[in-house]
């Protein structure tokens, strides 16, 4: 039956992709990837040679009725992001939406992601969280973080390098440098680190170091 299957791929370490993942994208007709050149060297690995077209946040908006018409032409389409399971803080969620409302199955494999081996190693309280994803760059920022002032359940956000100095001493502003936080980077990769402490202790700690690769931050209530 013709669907759009949300496929989840390595946040680092390919092995991690599932047996049901390749052989789902081996089944599609068509794969549609965030970065063409990136999922590229992922089906070369596995010996995947399925067609792929470009979906990111630049051109989806456009290309909604065309896949919904492809998919109910009776093609199986498979959504795949750079890393980790599309439409969490990735390209997905329009797509998703179009297609519910256009009578067609979404199914979406379980995989890789990295807030959840962020929150599993962090020491923080895991029962309950908020995911926030990336912080609004500009409009809003302050506000949102006023708001989280007060959310009493473990925060994970994802950063980038260049600006998590910067974030984590917003971060002091309105949640306070005693905060407990912990800071993954490179989950899954040969420079995986998890640094732990208070706000003020991390960005001591990041201000000496040099610092690559994806993160995701874990930050306690308030308590």
């Amino acid at each position: 039956m013709s669907k759009l299957i949300l496929i989840p791929t390595p946040i680092g370490n390919l092995e991690d992709i599932t047996l049901r993942a390749i052989r789902m994208l081996n089944e599609s007709d068509i794969i549609l990837a965030e970065d063409t050149r990136k999922t590229g060297i992922l089906l070369k690995h596995f010996e995947i040679k399925k067609p792929m077209i470009a979906h990111h946040k630049f051109n989806e908006h456009n290309k909604l009725q065309a896949i919904c018409d492809m998919i109910l032409s009776g093609k199986q389409v498979a959504l795949v992001s750079d890393a980790g399971t599309p439409s969490i803080s990735d390209p997905g969620f329009l797509l998703v939406r179009k297609c519910i409302e256009e009578g067609i199955e979404v199914e979406c494999l379980p995989g890789a992601t990295a807030l959840i081996p962020a929150l599993a190693v962090s020491g923080i309280p895991n029962d309950r969280f908020v995911f926030e994803g990336f912080l609004p760059a500009k409009k809003g920022r302050a506000t949102k973080l006023q708001i989280l002032s007060s959310e009493t359940r473990t925060m994970v956000f994802y950063e980038s390098p260049h600006r998590l100095i910067k974030t984590l001493n917003q971060f002091i502003e309105n949640f306070g440098e005693n905060r407990k936080a912990a800071i993954c980077r490179e989950i899954s990769k040969i420079h995986e680190e998890t640094v732990r402490g208070t706000l003020k202790e991390l960005v001591l700690y990041y201000s000496n170091n040099t610092l690559k690769g994806e993160i995701v931050i874990i930050i306690e209530g308030n308590l």
